[in-house]
C-alpha cells in the first residue's frame, strides 16, 4: 500500500451545455459516504429543480475498492454514475468526489451520449484540480521530561507528525501520528537529545 497519495486541496466546479441540457460538475474533497451525503444535500440546495444528481466517490486511497460507491439518480443504468467513477478511479487522486447536476433540456442523448456527457465536466475538472500530499500517518507515543518538550516537539513538526494529545504528571506523554518514512529521524533525534533513553513506541 502506498504511504502517500494525492487529494483535492480545493473544490472545483465545470460547466456545460451538451445539446442544450446543463450540466454542472462538481469535484470535492471526500472522506466518507457521509461527506457525499452532505454535499449532495448542498448541491440539491444550491441548485434547486435540477432532473438528476448523480455521483460518484473514491473515499480512501485511489485504489481502495471497498470506500467507494455512485449513483445514476434516476438515469438509465449505468449511464452516468459508473462512468463517473471509472474516471475518478483513472485519476489516481485519492478522498475525491464527485457531483454531476443536469437540467434536461429536452433532448434525449442515449445512453452512449450520457455517458460521455456525465464523464466530461470530471475529465475537464481533474485537469486543473488543485490537489496536495496526503501522507498516511500510524499512532505512535513518547515520554519525555518537561524541559525536553520543546525540543520534542520541534522534532515531530521537522517530521510532520501530527500532535493528538499531551498527558502532563510527573513527565509529558505525547501522544501523536506520524508517516512511516519519518520514524527512523525521529528516533535517531530522540536518541541523540535524551543519550538514548527516550525511545518511540509505536502502536501499530
Amino acid at each position: 500500500m502506498a504511504e502517500s497519495y494525492l487529494i483535492p486541496a480545493a473544490p472545483l466546479v465545470v460547466e456545460e451545455e451538451i445539446k442544450r441540457s446543463r450540466f454542472i460538475s462538481l469535484l470535492f474533497h471526500c472522506t466518507s459516504e457521509n461527506d457525499m451525503k452532505l454535499a449532495l444535500t448542498n448541491c440539491r440546495r444550491d441548485y434547486p429543480g435540477a432532473n438528476h444528481y448523480c455521483y460518484a466517490f473514491v473515499a480512501g486511497a485511489p485504489d481502495d475498492l471497498v470506500a467507494i460507491g455512485s449513483s445514476d439518480d434516476g438515469e438509465p443504468a449505468g449511464s452516468a454514475g459508473r462512468p463517473m467513477l471509472a474516471s475518478l478511479q483513472g485519476a489516481n487522486i485519492g478522498e475525491i468526489g464527485a457531483i454531476v447536476i443536469r437540467y434536461f433540456g429536452g433532448t434525449k442523448l442515449g445512453v452512449g451520449g450520457l455517458v460521455r456527457a456525465y464523464s466530461s465536466g470530471i475529465k475537464q475538472g481533474l485537469l486543473s484540480l488543485q490537489t496536495e500530499l496526503k501522507l498516511l500517518r500510524y499512532p505512535a507515543k513518547l515520554i519525555c521530561d518537561y524541559h525536553q518538550l520543546k525540543d520534542v516537539e520541534y522534532f515531530l513538526d521537522r517530521c510532520e507528525a501530527v500532535i493528538l494529545d499531551r498527558v502532563f504528571t510527573d513527565k509529558v506523554m505525547l501522544h501523536f501520528a506520524i508517516a512511516k518514512g519519518y520514524r527512523q529521524q525521529l528516533q535517531q533525534e530522540l536518541a541523540t537529545l535524551s543519550q538514548g533513553k527516550m525511545t518511540l513506541t509505536l502502536d501499530d
